[in-house]
């Protein structure tokens, strides 16, 4: 499967800077969703021939998705799918938490009302929208995580910090690929909306103190939920180990 730009191998006629992007946007969708397998090896031969585009193009996405740790790189071996942990996710929920703390802190500090309206759209918008797509119910919609993740970066985006706002992006991009690893979808019983329209509540209000705690009970929730797929998963490998140790 090429992503329909098979012809991206010719390199006389488009930029390589515009087919490196073209790579990166595509590998990094595939790595975020959970698409390649972790910790399994990316050579450049193989993207080459998945994604349809040259070796240099390539080599330069694959620094570039390195660069954001997504993928790891073994010294004269090539690249490879950072692996997902329980104590890596911890880390990753106790330093967003830490960053968007500050962030929200800010954002509410300096809110305007161009700011209170993007907010309340960004809820109303999130809140008409399914969060289970509709032809898998067992994953979520993908409309829905754009719709999210608009909430969620409009909340901040008054904190009059582009560095802050791009240090939360990363983090955020790292947690949603937990999340599609877990695939959390049908399992998840929650009242999402109901989480985000707190947060919101709050934070429109000018309840700084309020704002960040339901916004931390809100990505400490999702944690814990993936940490329970997470086990899930190890118990169903640790019982079949055995059973293939029989046959």
């Amino acid at each position: 499967m090429t992503y329909g730009f098979a012809n991206l191998k010719d390199e006389g006629t488009t930029p390589k800077s515009t087919l490196a992007s073209t790579v990166y946007q595509q590998l990094r969708d595939d790595l975020l969703g959970g698409a390649l397998e972790t910790e399994s090896k990316l050579r450049v031969e193989w993207v080459v021939s998945k994604y349809g585009a040259g070796a240099s193009p390539v080599r330069e996405a694959l620094n570039r998705l390195a660069s954001e740790g997504l993928l790891g790189r073994h010294d004269q071996r090539g690249f490879f799918v950072m692996p997902v942990s329980a104590a890596e996710l911890e880390e990753l929920t106790r330093t967003r938490c830490w960053l968007e703390e500050r962030a929200l802190r800010e954002s509410i500090a300096h809110r305007t009302a161009e700011w209170e309206e993007q907010l309340v759209l960004a809820l109303h918008r999130l809140g008409r929208a399914s969060r289970l797509s509709r032809e898998n119910r067992s994953s979520l919609d993908p409309d829905w995580e754009k719709l999210h993740r608009t909430f969620h970066r409009v909340l901040i985006s008054a904190c009059r910090s582009h560095w802050l706002v791009g240090f939360c992006d990363q983090l955020s991009d790292h947690a949603y690929r937990y999340r599609q690893m877990a695939n959390d979808g049908e399992s998840a019983r929650r009242d999402d909306f109901g989480e985000h329209r707190l947060i919101a509540e709050c934070a429109l209000d000018g309840n700084a103190d309020g704002a960040v705690q339901a916004l931390i009970d809100h990505y400490q929730l999702t944690a814990a939920m993936c940490m329970e797929r997470f086990k899930q998963g190890e118990a169903s490998k640790a019982a079949a180990s055995p059973e293939r140790a029989r046959r």
